[in-house]
């Protein structure tokens, strides 16, 4: 299996989890060639804006990916993370 593979399949647990634990508005998983960050990438968008709750981070953490610094907007919190 290639590296492309298996971080899709991380990002995409990661998507799922995030999904199940959070108040998600929306959770995207977003290409490579679609991404700006040139890899599998991972938005989501939270209710409220104090913050990543714990339960997303751990989630990010055991997917094995990296948590990009975006701020968060009119009352929302934008997540974004790479494979």
């Amino acid at each position: 299996m290639s590296c492309t593979v298996e971080q899709r399949k991380q990002v995409r647990r990661a998507a799922r989890a995030i999904r199940d634990c959070a108040p998600a508005i929306a959770v995207d998983i977003v290409a490579p060639n679609a991404s700006q960050y040139d890899a599998w990438t991972l938005d989501a968008v939270l209710r409220g804006p104090d913050g990543v709750p714990p339960a997303v981070l751990r989630e990010l953490a055991l997917a094995g990916l990296t948590l990009r610094p975006t701020p968060s907007q009119a009352g929302f919190q934008h997540v974004t993370a790479t494979a």
